[in-house]
């Protein structure tokens, strides 16, 4: 995809190729004799076909809600005027007087959304936890004597709340137990970081063992990790493409992706979330009129795309984006951040989850920091591609390498995955959290609330649109011992404010029941349930028996 030897390419075609179809970035990818197929370990995939659901709210929702947002900005004005008369104390930080005359720091029209609107329920976030993540934990209780400026601890401890909010999508970020004792052993000999670069003197064994594992896992030739998910696209996509490169982007794509993309210099052009009719649109013009003012061809062209939306909680159309990158010979790069470990029969992903061939995309890229428990991100894809990473990513020369006991954490997670631990209970997980998943979209469908996302997406998010409703969801669901995570503007749309759950395998029935019934009582408490598509509610579909995992 990119080349050390530099120099323009048409649209589709590499540099450096060795011969046509052995390149870094396209055709097929035998390894050891065998061309691989789109299924694997011999096993049926489960091929979605189910669209994605995206609902509208009503229109008088709608009205409220910019009516919220309105009144809560006028208020705003009104309490800025006080501030500058000095009747209300200011909290907010200011331009020091004696630096009146120099170009300011703290723009004040930027900060009015953080300073009126989001102060005022900053209490729903950074809740700090004092236990493991698991299924259940620990929360130290927080209150506020101005107004959410500043927080103090009361000293008691919240105990047992149910996790709503965590990305532990297969349980394995647990306390430590007897399976962890390799990851102690790591910890022993190696001790807790590298403090060198992977250029240096911070490759270890632990990381190549790694990068073969996860090459085997997602069925590639080569792949390469490091020690942060976010900077995994951040500093590597920049290598990728440069000037007189074209990115289509997601329009919904997470912000490392976007960050990536804008540090490249490329042209950048999203388009519509996971529409192909504008992709293709798109594509077709890219090719047609080249690059702006020259109308040369692009020197490549690369869409972006994630597998699971995290805000969203839709899965990306791959096989019609597959077709689109080879009907244009366009590149692909897949974030796979939070469907790896999640979809698919034996948690490949995305690629597993349609069937798809995992060499027809042509950069993988994923992060340990959800299913596998631990943290970091890896690149994956033909071993010319990782070779070139290797030596040309910013985060390999510059960024402080994988920890071995993190990396010893995701080794024992990915062999508990793919069952070379002995046991089956690695696939078990990723059934019961399709199980879960499929069962808590489709009940909370029933009450009436509009959901975002596939059947299948273990995000769910809850869309509640008003900002003060926003706020007293999350209050109410924590008095009854439920943390879940409330996101609004600038992460979502202004007006699409919602809760968002993330389901676990490590949660049994009577706990998603238990978050269930407290939603539908919220629910109507605060006259959330907004969907004009409610479906008969049917007992019997929710008479399996709880699944308790085992250690």
């Amino acid at each position: 995809m990119a080349n050390p030897g530099g120099g323009a390419v048409g649209n589709g075609t590499l540099h450096n190729c060795k011969s046509p179809g052995h390149g870094v970035l396209d055709g097929h990818c035998p390894k050891n004799g065998i061309v691989r197929t789109a299924q694997q370990n011999g096993k049926p995939h489960m091929h979605a076909d189910m669209e994605d659901f995206f609902e509208e709210a009503p229109l008088h929702v709608m009205v409220f809600t910019y009516m919220g947002y309105g009144i809560g900005t006028l208020f705003g004005y009104l309490r800025d005027f006080l501030r500058n008369w000095g009747i209300e104390k200011c909290n907010a930080a200011v331009e020091r007087e004696e630096q009146k005359d120099f170009v300011p720091l703290y723009q004040d029209f930027e900060n009015f959304y953080t300073r009126n609107l989001y102060m005022r329920i900053r209490d729903n976030w950074n809740r700090p936890v004092c236990s493991a993540p698991g299924p259940h934990f620990d929360m130290m209780e927080r209150v506020s004597d101005d107004y959410n400026w500043t927080f103090r601890f009361t000293g008691r401890v919240i105990k047992d709340v149910i996790n709503m909010g965590s990305y532990n999508f297969l349980g394995l970020v647990s306390k430590y137990n007897d399976s962890m004792r390799t990851v102690k052993e790591v910890l022993e000999r190696y001790g807790t970081g590298v403090a060198s670069t992977r250029h240096e003197m911070g490759t270890l064994d632990k990381h190549k063992e790694l990068e073969d594992l996860v090459a085997k896992f997602l069925n590639v030739e080569a792949a390469m990790v490091f020690g942060m998910g976010f900077a995994t696209n951040s500093m590597n996509i920049p290598i990728l493409v440069g000037k007189g490169c074209l990115i289509l982007s997601d329009e919904l794509n997470h912000t490392s992706v976007v960050l990536g993309a804008r540090l490249s210099g490329a042209t950048i052009r999203p388009f519509k979330h996971n529409n192909m009719q504008n992709l293709e649109k798109l594509l077709r013009e890219a090719i047609i009129q080249g690059q702006p003012r020259t109308h040369r061809a692009w020197k490549k062209i690369l869409i972006l795309v994630e597998g699971i939306y995290s805000m969203e909680g839709s899965i990306v159309k791959l096989p019609q984006i597959v077709a689109l990158k080879k009907k244009y010979k366009a590149y692909l790069y897949v974030d796979e951040a939070h469907s790896i470990g999640s979809v698919g029969a034996t948690g490949r992903g995305v690629s597993e989850f349609y069937g798809v061939d995992p060499g027809d995309i042509d950069v993988l890229m994923g992060t340990f920091t959800k299913s596998f428990g631990a943290a970091g991100g890896y690149i994956a894809g033909k071993k010319d591609l990782v070779d070139y990473i290797r030596v040309h990513s910013h985060s390999a020369a510059y960024a402080t390498s994988m920890s071995p006991t993190v990396a010893e954490q995701i080794i024992r997670a990915i062999k508990f995955i793919m069952g070379l631990d002995g046991t089956t209970q690695g696939v078990q997980r990723v059934q019961q959290l399709t199980k879960n998943t499929i069962y808590f979209r489709q009940r909370l469908r029933e009450m009436g609330f509009i959901i975002y996302g596939n059947d299948y997406s273990p995000v769910v998010p809850v869309l509640l649109y008003m900002p003060g409703k926003v706020a007293a969801f999350a209050r109410h669901m924590l008095e009854k011992k439920i943390a879940v995570v409330v996101v609004g503007f600038p992460a979502t749309p202004l007006a699409e404010a919602r809760a968002r759950f993330c389901i676990s395998a490590s949660h049994t029935r009577e706990m998603l029941d238990t978050v269930l019934e407290a939603t539908d009582e919220i629910g109507d408490l605060l006259q959330v349930k907004y969907s004009r598509h409610r479906t008969s509610p049917r007992p019997e579909l929710y008479e399996e028996p709880s699944f308790e995992l085992n250690d």
